[in-house]
């Protein structure tokens, strides 16, 4: 009787065993099966590949293909008889050599048609991510390209014409941003106005840029809120006026009005940064390097900038390097400065924005997309548009880009303003519009500057 029990103890502690055994016996396929998928897969790809690349090719016996796979394991004994119809042994290195060969050309054709199917695959993901990308820039109507103030409209067919502007506007400023907020500083203007051409044979690329303080008529705009990106009620023009005002009462809209009248170039891109968010897309670079020959103090702004030579500046720094208007060293000690110094600046940031080391990493990339993003607002602009402008300004020689000022007497008269030179301005956008060569650009101070783009 206690033998029995004692069997059936030991039968039922046979039975567990056996019931785990077989369980951790399971698991172990199991994890076996997972760890063994990706070979498959990838053995499954490298098959079909194998039938895609193959197709086409004249079909060969299998025992054929065997005898192409398979190594002889050794040499057999010669027969006397079958002599006469033994290849050589060089004949026998000869298809060795030939098997290897087409071993060769199929691993090609395999990596050919890896690299394919990897470029249709990066392709699909370019569309969605750019598809993201462009959902998240900030559209606002700013184009008047019916106006009557364009010349040659039918002339201009082709060209791109990116007007860019610089607002203060602090709507949605943070503390940490260090640059004011809207109720100590109310309203926006336009601190930084460029007018970037590019024509259509896309042979030179000219960035013009505009005085602050330039004198100017202008013309009946609807208001314009930067909070809600809305126009309201019409404000009425007015004469003898700052450039930057008219940011300040109508918006972009109204700054595109001002810049058709004086340049009668048709603007199709608008792009607006605004001071919140400009400092993270120098930062989502690692910085821009910039030349100073000497430190930068500004009267207002303090020191900038405290080495001299090949600096890299962070994003702090790049936004009062281009709001400074009153450097000490600087012999304009005016806008006429920072003009020059926003043209370096941005030459740089695009050099940068296109380097290899941005390029090529998915990080930095992605994160000057979505500051850039975040930090702009305007009309037809996006990530084709903005290769646009970039690629046609890298992939010239320096030559090819020119950084210019428009024509003004050089000095404030007694509003305040600087004086459009009418005549040799005319002569400037007439070339532009017409695609002839420019103006003379050196001798006179009167005529406009110019700044080469930086070579690599």
């Amino acid at each position: 009787m206690q033998r029995r029990q004692i069997d059936e103890t030991l039968a039922r502690f046979s039975a567990a065993h056996d019931e785990l055994a077989a369980e951790e016996q399971e698991r172990k396929q199991r994890r076996d099966r997972l760890l063994a998928r990706p070979a498959q897969l990838l053995e499954q790809t490298r098959t079909k590949l194998q039938r895609v690349v193959l197709t086409g090719e004249h079909k060969r016996p299998d025992s054929e293909m065997a005898a192409e796979e398979a190594e002889p394991a050794e040499e057999p004994e010669p027969d006397p008889e079958q002599a006469p119809e033994k290849k050589s042994p060089q004949t026998r290195l000869q298809e060795k050599k030939s098997r290897r060969n087409h071993r060769s050309l199929l691993t090609a054709r395999i990596t050919a048609a890896v690299v394919a199917g990897l470029v249709f695959l990066a392709t699909g993901v370019g569309w969605g991510a750019k598809t993201w990308f462009n959902g998240k820039f900030n559209e606002i109507a700013a184009l008047d390209e019916g106006s009557n103030d364009i010349r040659n409209a039918a002339g201009q067919t082709g060209d791109e014409n990116f007007l860019i502007v610089g607002s203060d506007t602090r709507e949605g400023a943070e503390v940490e941003d260090n640059v004011g907020s809207a109720t100590a500083i109310p309203g926006a203007r336009s601190d930084t106005v460029m007018l970037a051409h590019i024509p259509a044979d896309r042979k030179q690329a000219v960035v013009v840029s505009f005085p602050r303080d330039l004198e100017v008529s202008r013309p009946d705009c609807e208001r314009w809120d930067p909070e809600s990106g809305e126009y309201g009620e019409v404000v009425r023009g007015a004469t003898q006026v700052k450039l930057n005002s008219a940011f300040r009462a109508g918006g972009p809209r109204c700054v595109t009005k001002v810049i058709q009248q004086l340049s009668g170039m048709k603007v199709n891109h608008f792009v607006g940064i605004d001071f919140n968010g400009f400092k993270h897309m120098v930062d989502a670079v690692g910085g821009v390097r910039i030349h100073t020959d000497g430190p930068v103090k500004d009267q207002e702004l303090g020191l900038i900038i405290a080495e001299k030579g090949e600096v890299v500046i962070s994003g702090d720094q790049a936004l009062n390097y281009v709001r400074a208007r009153k450097v000490y060293g600087d012999p304009t000690f005016s806008d006429y400065g920072r003009i020059k110094r926003q043209q370096q600046f941005l030459s740089s940031l695009l050099q940068a924005t296109l380097s290899r080391d941005v390029l090529f990493d998915v990080g930095k990339l992605t994160g000057f997309v979505n500051a850039f993003a975040s930090a702009t607002f305007g009309e037809n602009i996006g990530i084709d548009q903005m290769l646009t402008l970039a690629q046609s300004m890298q992939g010239l020689r320096a030559s090819k880009v020119r950084f210019l000022t428009i024509p003004t007497v050089g000095e404030a008269n007694d509003r305040g303003n600087e004086v459009l030179l009418e005549e040799q301005s005319s002569e400037l956008f007439r070339a532009l519009i017409d695609n002839t060569p420019l103006p003379d650009e050196k001798g006179s101070r009167q005529e406009p500057s110019e700044q080469a783009l930086p070579s690599e």
